[in-house]
């Protein structure tokens, strides 16, 4: 699916692309030259920094699923991969430096399924956080993301001892034939077992993802997903809509979108935020959910626009003031593999090798889209304090666009979604790319 075309009818798709960060990895390109990580952070605040390790390993790969992760792992590679992390941790808390204060303000294992390595290994991982970048995990939010299958009871001992804090579980429906559908091979029984070991883990915020749009999915059965879902209490809820994208199952086996699907996952979307909203939960994003009486999570001090990222692991990106950067990018299996063996015989990790200049209109954009995506909008004082202007002035068009179709509130203080504007925040986000980021992503050769 082209996540910038039009449907069938010729009206925009409201499912353009999930926007998690900016720019996308299909934008970042070889830099013209290696650039040492100690001049890149030396006059970087880092008083307030996000620590994210990455483990690119799944036992299965869900049908839906392009994210940077192969299946299995031969005997030695997650060693192998983890001494990598471990001399790449090594060799970026030395390239931060001890001049300026180093703090980690939060902290997260995502993947591929951090889960995916044994006890034993998620206890090396912790050790690296805390030991090499100095990240004291029980003093700040560590997210962890889990399958229902690796969310082991000593696996989840060793996440809450070291001081997990929430507990993602990619649950996406708990209907058997909806999870056949979207090729994840699960039974409600098992996802049901895992959600019990976490709770009796004691970590203390549980999210659970679920998705719609998924083939042969009613109204009926999303509801029957959403009301198990809330029969453990979940503090949080995230609700995905179905993407199909090229290289993975469900797009090599040629579904497309249409405008009937497009309305379905608008129908769907609806029920579950109206079915969350009457049950106790706030809505943060377009997919986020908190239950209003859970308990506080993530730090007072960390701001995805403003605050830098450390990112460990050759899926993971890192973000400074002016540059945003990681390894090679892909999706399919093959060269997947490729990047990994790449990464595990790496000696070198002082340098930055591919990434994107993000500064100027590119540095404006991003501000603007990640704190327009929030359910909370965008403070306009922060803005000009950042910018020395205000977004109305540096993007007329697209701001009069959004806020005639009823997707935006506009003040003098504030610019906010409307209910509309977040469940067409996939529409929105992508209009904010500048042309030579929508160039960039567009000559990407997906490989």
């Amino acid at each position: 699916m082209n996540d910038t075309a039009p449907g069938p009818s010729g009206r925009p798709s409201p499912y353009q692309s999930y926007v998690y960060a900016y720019p996308h990895k299909t934008a970042y390109r070889p830099l013209p030259r290696p650039l040492a990580l100690a001049g890149l952070w030396a006059d970087e605040p880092k008083d307030a920094l996000s620590l994210y390790l990455h483990i690119p390993f799944c036992e299965v790969r869900c049908g839906f699923c392009n994210l940077f992760t192969r299946i299995g792992a031969p005997d030695g590679l997650t060693t192998a991969y983890l001494d990598a992390l471990d001399r790449q941790a090594t060799a970026v808390r030395e390239a931060l430096g001890d001049a300026s204060p180093v703090r980690f303000a939060t902290a997260a294992f995502g993947g591929g399924t951090p889960t995916f390595l044994t006890a034993g290994e998620l206890e090396r991982l912790c050790d690296i956080a805390e030991k090499r970048m100095d990240a004291d995990l029980r003093r700040i939010p560590l997210s962890v993301e889990a399958s229902p299958a690796t969310a082991t009871a000593d696996r989840l001992a060793v996440l809450g001892g070291r001081g997990a804090a929430r507990l993602s579980l990619g649950v996406q429906s708990f209907v058997d034939s909806e999870a056949r559908a979207a090729v994840r091979p699960q039974r409600r029984a098992d996802v049901e077992s895992a959600l019990a070991r976490i709770r009796e883990s004691g970590i203390p915020v549980l999210n659970i993802d679920l998705i719609y749009g998924i083939d042969g999915q009613t109204e009926r059965s999303w509801q029957a997903s959403l009301d198990a879902a809330l029969a453990w209490r979940p503090e949080e809820l995230y609700l995905y809509p179905l993407y199909v994208r090229p290289l993975t199952g469900l797009g090599r086996a040629g579904t497309e979108t249409d405008q009937e699907w497009d309305e379905q996952r608008l129908r769907l979307y609806r029920q579950g935020r109206d079915r969350l909203l009457t049950s106790g939960y706030e809505q943060l994003s377009m997919r986020m959910f908190r239950r209003l009486d859970a308990p506080p999570q993530g730090p007072d001090d960390y701001a995805c626009q403003t605050d830098g990222m450390i990112g460990l692991g050759c899926g993971a990106r890192s973000y400074t003031s002016r540059l945003h950067y990681s390894f090679d990018y892909a999706v399919g299996m093959r060269e997947i593999r490729g990047i990994i063996d790449a990464y595990v015989s790496a000696r070198d990790f002082a340098h930055a090798t591919h990434g994107r200049v993000v500064e100027g209109d590119e540095a404006r954009r991003r501000h603007l889209l990640q704190s327009l995506l929030q359910a909370e909008g965008m403070a306009v004082g922060e803005y000009r304090a950042r910018f020395g202007s205000v977004p109305a002035d540096d993007f007329p068009g697209e701001l009069s666009r959004f806020a005639d179709r009823g997707w935006l509130e506009q003040s003098a203080d504030l610019l906010r979604l409307t209910p509309e504007g977040l469940a067409h925040s996939d529409a929105l986000g992508p209009q904010l790319f500048s042309p030579s980021v929508r160039a960039a992503m567009a000559a990407y050769a997906l490989r």
